[in-house]
């Protein structure tokens, strides 16, 4: 019978118990230092699907406010004759809602009555879905004639839509409407 021999060399023998431990340390630090530079990403990723979000809530929004008429003094169908032209009757001020105080789209019927608008969740009734929840919408008008160009000032106005998305990011959106 045989007796069972070692015959391991040296160079054939397995990891130590402190070989291992090292080893198990230097992998944990090494992902530590992967995740830590994941997890920015990670958000910023997140950031840009809201900001997509944003850019179709606010673009829609300012779509629809520069549709509406440009006074409430305005010919509403966009006739011959405007206000604040000589002999014509002066554009309404202030610049805001015509004296209402309920958020109904009906009481929003010219560009100058969302001056100072503004929503954290349903913008005028449009019934959003849940996803636009932490949103937060912000409408400033301005005359802003000299912009275009134009000798009166009051003859356009500046439509600044702002939406900020739920990590903080405020994205802006501005058109002119002009008194036509």
């Amino acid at each position: 019978m045989a007796l069972y021999k070692n015959t391991l060399n040296a160079n054939e023998r397995g990891f130590t118990l402190i070989e291992i431990i090292i080893g198990i340390v230097m992998l944990s630090i090494s992902l530590a230092i992967v995740s830590s530079l994941i997890a920015p990403t990670e958000e910023q990723s997140a950031d840009n699907l809201l900001q997509i979000k944003a850019a179709e809530l606010g673009q829609s929004l300012l779509n629809d406010i520069s549709s509406r008429a440009f006074a409430d003094n305005s010919d509403m169908t966009g006739g011959r004759f405007r206000c604040n032209e000589a002999g014509q009757v002066t554009c309404t001020e202030p610049l805001g809602p015509d004296g209402v105080t309920e958020n109904s789209r009906d009481n929003y019927n010219d560009v100058d009555d969302f001056h100072g608008y503004s929503e954290k969740k349903d913008v005028l009734g449009l019934g959003l879905d849940s996803s636009y929840d932490s949103f937060e919408i912000a409408v400033e008008v301005i005359y802003a004639g000299g912009d275009l160009g134009l000798a009166d000032n009051k003859l356009a106005k500046r439509i600044t839509v702002s939406v900020t998305t739920p990590l903080g990011t405020e994205i802006k959106f501005a058109t002119h409407k002009a008194n036509f």
